[in-house]
């Protein structure tokens, strides 16, 4: 026990760092036909979180359904209006920047068919729709992710009006799925050694020029999201400048969510944000820990720009209503992510599967996740937790406006 402790009690970022720069070196030195042991442990780290994945999403989605207070007032619907809009606003931006700035991905040892993938938009709305009626437990088995949201939903509309016991039990096993996830989390640094000694053994170094260009791709999007796209859209909404307030949400919450690499681990800096901002403890006690599990423009854009990065790779073809379709589903995946180091990457197969790629295939560009979240995380999670606090006070300080008490805007 000891030894673990001092285990967990290295950051896990400086953990994951070495055990990519391990990978690495032993993907250099060692042929792969020589390294089956060092592929297994990037093997069982995948399949863990292959396995555990489609659970967390389930349980997950049903607690918070169940769980839901009633939204009463039209600030805080106006709040949760905009955590969704500027989530798909921020999955077309995704869209729009991969196709302009296509990056392939190197897939090593995927021997996988993709005749099978679908030919054209008529075929993937029939897929899509046929499988969100899937058997849930045959979803659950399969990862098939687009059943597994619908009846997760259906379950907890049902579930809101069961007892405090019962909805007490559902947010324990959520409780106990998400903790089991993060101690498989805990150990991603052999994982990831795994991994890289994998990818370096097969296709040597040049791999990561891929790499690199998927990180630029991934963080510039999210840049312009958080620095273009949001004050944007407050400066409308405010009609004035809403530039010094987003430097305030950057300063006080991104800096440390992008350490942190978790929104809910951040909500205690976003309602200390907004009690120095003047705003409604009654709004933003709701709306700030809504927005760590629905506010994930960051999420929304890793599994974008992932997706369509591994769907060029393998060579489907696409089209405009597709790309729709992705931003939609990209959308709903990204509100369903967990709030947690790495919770977006889970919901990649899911996106995968509307474009008919192969589960082996998706479980890949996980792994490549995880490999470049040292740096892709703490961007994502630094753009959705500062935007909570963002859109919190941008809704709450236009509703000041409209009730006029404009001099009340104050940041």
């Amino acid at each position: 026990m000891g030894l673990l402790k001092k285990y967990t009690g290295i950051p896990l970022v400086l953990r994951i760092a070495i055990g990519l720069a391990l990978g690495i070196a032993l993907g250099v030195l060692i042929k792969p036909e020589n390294g089956r042991v060092i592929i297994l442990l990037g093997d069982v780290f995948i399949g863990s979180l292959k396995s555990l994945a489609p659970i967390l999403v389930f349980v997950l989605i049903i607690s918070s359904i169940a769980r839901s207070k009633h939204m009463e007032g039209k600030v805080i619907r106006d709040i949760i209006a905009m955590y969704i809009i500027t989530t798909l606003i921020a999955a077309v931006v995704a869209v729009a920047v991969a196709n302009i700035w296509p990056v392939r991905l190197v897939f090593p040892g995927s021997n996988a068919d993709y005749s099978g993938a679908p030919k054209g938009i008529s075929e993937v709305l029939y897929g899509f729709v046929l499988g969100i009626f899937s058997n849930p437990v045959a979803a659950l088995s399969n990862g098939q992710y687009i059943s597994i949201l619908f009846w997760a939903c259906v379950a907890g509309s049902i579930l809101k009006k069961s007892s405090d016991v019962t909805k007490n039990v559902l947010q324990d096993v959520s409780d106990c799925v998400s903790k089991t996830i993060a101690c498989v989390i805990q150990f991603a640094p052999f994982g990831i050694l795994g991994i890289a000694y994998n990818n370096v053994s097969a296709s040597g170094l040049e791999i990561f020029a891929n790499y690199g260009l998927l990180i630029a791709e991934l963080v510039g999007t999210m840049i312009v999201t958080s620095c273009v796209i949001n004050p944007l859209i407050g400066s409308a909404l405010l009609k004035r400048n809403a530039y010094p307030l987003l430097w305030r949400c950057l300063k006080k919450s991104a800096i440390t969510a992008f350490f942190t690499r978790s929104s809910a681990a951040n909500i205690p800096m976003n309602m200390e944000l907004c009690k120095e901002l003047g705003l409604d403890e009654d709004v933003y006690s709701v709306t700030i820990p809504l927005g760590s599990v629905i506010n994930m423009d960051g999420a929304a854009v890793v599994i974008t720009i992932m997706t369509l990065s591994a769907v060029g790779t393998v060579g489907v073809k696409t089209s405009l209503p597709m790309m729709v379709l992705l931003s939609i589903v990209s959308t709903l995946a990204a509100c369903g992510s967990s709030g947690v180091a790495g919770g977006s990457l889970m919901l990649i197969p899911m996106a995968c599967s509307i474009f008919g790629l192969p589960q082996d295939v998706a479980w890949q560009v996980v792994g490549i996740g995880f490999m470049i979240g040292v740096i892709q995380d703490s961007f994502e999670t630094a753009l959705n937790s500062s935007g909570d606090a963002f859109f919190t006070a941008v809704a709450e300080f236009r509703d000041r406006q409209r009730n006029g008490r404009a001099d009340e805007v104050v940041f």
